[in-house]
C-alpha cells in the first residue's frame, strides 16, 4: 500500500491507496523551484514586450500596484514587496504608490490577510485601497467595449499616473486562465461589468457553454477576449504574474507587457500542468490542494471541474475541500431551489448573476457523477448542492461501493486531464 497526503485547508488528510488501482495525476515539477529575490529580479531585468520598469516610471509619478485577494496564492509577499523596492530606488516616492486589491465580487481582504498578502513592511509603509464592485461613486465609466459592454472600474485607476497588474496564472473554468487581464476585469470592474463579461460564458440560444469557452482556452472564449478588452481601456503600464507550487511559492515569474508576458506564461503552464491519460476512470479523487485553493466552495468548484475532465459519466468524484469560509457568499444556495440544472440556466437567462453560473456548472455535475464532499460545511447545505457529505476518502469509498479503477488529483486545480485521442 502507498500512503498520499492530500491537501486540505492549512493541513491534509491521509489516503492509503494500491498503485494497481489508482493512478496519480501530477504535474511535470522536475525543474521547479522557489525562486531567489535575485532570480525574481532578473525577471524584472528582462521583461516580456515591454521596457524595463526604470525606462517606463520616472521620478515623481504616481503608481497603483494591483495585487489578488485572499482566494488566490500568487506569492504577492514577494514580489510586491521587491518591486515597491525597486520603485523606490527608481525615484518613486513611497507616499505616491498605493495597493489597491483586485477583490472583484468578492468580500473585502481583512487586516491580517492584508499583512499575509503583503508583507508588514509593505502595509506600513503605502495607502491601502479596498474595492467594491457595487460602489457605483468608487467607480469611473471608460465608455463601451467593441461588443457593446459598458465599461466602469475602480477610479483609482485613473487617480495613479500608472498601473501595474500583479497576480498569478493558474486554469480557470470559463476565462481559460486566471491571472493577467483578471486583475482588472473582475478584479476591479464594476458589478455590472462583471456580469456582462461572465455572461458570454452561456449560450442561452443553444443552451450550456458557449463554444470556445473553457479550461485552457484564449483564443475563441469570448470571455477572455471581452476581458482584455476592458484591460485594454485601462491600459496597464507593465505586469507580474507567477506559476506558484503547492506552497505558494512563485516557481516562475512572467513580467513585462500585461497581455504578452499573460499569454506566453499560459501558454508554458499548460504545457506543463496537463497530465494525458489514455481514457477516463469510473473514480476520481481530488484534492483541491489546501488553503487558498479550498478557502470557499465556490473557489473549490474549479476542482470539481477538473475532477469531472477525467472521469466517466456516472462515475463518482471525492472532493476534498475545507471551505473553511464557507460557502463563498452567503446566498449561494439559493440557486439550489431549482430543479434541474436546465431550470437554473433558464432562471440565469431571465435574471443572470455570477455565482449564478457557479452554481449552475456545479450542479451540472453533480447530475453526471456521484460526488462526494469532504468538507467543513453542514451536511445539510451539501445535500441541498446535490452531493454527498462525507469525513474521509475511505468512508466516501464505502459509501460509493466502488472498486472501480481511479485516478487521485493531489492538487486538483493546477492539473488538466487531456485524453490522449
Amino acid at each position: 500500500m502507498r500512503q498520499i497526503e492530500l491537501g486540505f485547508g492549512r493541513g491534509t488528510q491521509g489516503f492509503s491507496f494500491d498503485d494497481d488501482r489508482f493512478c496519480v495525476l501530477t504535474a511535470d515539477a522536475r525543474e521547479e523551484h522557489p525562486l531567489s529575490d535575485a532570480e525574481i529580479g532578473r525577471a524584472l531585468e528582462t521583461p516580456i514586450n515591454s521596457p524595463v520598469i526604470e525606462e517606463i516610471f520616472a521620478p515623481g509619478e504616481s503608481v497603483l500596484i494591483v495585487v489578488s485577494d485572499a482566494t488566490r496564492a500568487t506569492a504577492s509577499a514577494q514580489i510586491v514587496n521587491l518591486l515597491v523596492r525597486r520603485l523606490i530606488q527608481s525615484g518613486i516616492a513611497p507616499h505616491d504608490v498605493g495597493v489597491i486589491f483586485a477583490t472583484g465580487i468578492h468580500r473585502p481582504v481583512t487586516p491580517a490577510e492584508k499583512i499575509e498578502l503583503l508583507t508588514p513592511f509593505v502595509c506600513q509603509r503605502l495607502k491601502t485601497i479596498e474595492h467594491d464592485a457595487r460602489d457605483e461613486e468608487a467607480m469611473v465609466q471608460l465608455g463601451e467595449t467593441e461588443g457593446g459592454i459598458p465599461v466602469a472600474v475602480n477610479r483609482a485607476v485613473q487617480d495613479y499616473a500608472h498601473v501595474i497588474v500583479t497576480g498569478a496564472i493558474g486554469f480557470h473554468y470559463f476565462a481559460g486562465f486566471s491571472g493577467g487581464r483578471k486583475s482588472i476585469c473582475p478584479g476591479l470592474a464594476s458589478a455590472r461589468t462583471v456580469e456582462a463579461t461572465h455572461m458570454l460564458a452561456l449560450d442561452f440560444e443553444k443552451g450550456g457553454r458557449r463554444a470556445g469557452v473553457g479550461t485552457g482556452l484564449l483564443d475563441g472564449n469570448a470571455v477572455n477576449e471581452e476581458c482584455e478588452r476592458v484591460t485594454e481601456l485601462v491600459d496597464p503600464s507593465f505586469s507580474i504574474n507567477t506559476v506558484v507550487d503547492e506552497r505558494g511559492r512563485a516557481v516562475h515569474v512572467y513580467a513585462g507587457h500585461w497581455r504578452a508576458a499573460h499569454r506566453l506564461g499560459c501558454a508554458e503552464y499548460l504545457q506543463n500542468h496537463s497530465f494525458k491519460i489514455p481514457e477516463k476512470r469510473d473514480l476520481v479523487i481530488a484534492s483541491c490542494g489546501g488553503f487558498p485553493w479550498d478557502i470557499n466552495l465556490i473557489q473549490a468548484h474549479k476542482t470539481l471541474d477538473m475532477a469531472a475532465q477525467a472521469c466517466n459519466d456516472g462515475g463518482t468524484i471525492v472532493l476534498l475541500a475545507e471551505c473553511g469560509d464557507g460557502l463563498g457568499r452567503a446566498d449561494f444556495l439559493k440557486w439550489f431551489t431549482e430543479t434541474n440544472s436546465m431550470a437554473l440556466e433558464s432562471r440565469l437567462q431571465k435574471a443572470y448573476e455570477v455565482n449564478g453560473q457557479t452554481a449552475w456548472s456545479l450542479l451540472t455535475k453533480a447530475e453526471r457523477f456521484r460526488v462526494y464532499l469532504i468538507s467543513a460545511l453542514a451536511d445539510d447545505d451539501v445535500r441541498r448542492m446535490r452531493m454527498t457529505p462525507a469525513k474521509s476518502v475511505e468512508a466516501a469509498l464505502s459509501a460509493a461501493g466502488s472498486a472501480s479503477q481511479g485516478f487521485i488529483l493531489p492538487r486538483g486545480a493546477a492539473l488538466l486531464p487531456v485524453l490522449q485521442n
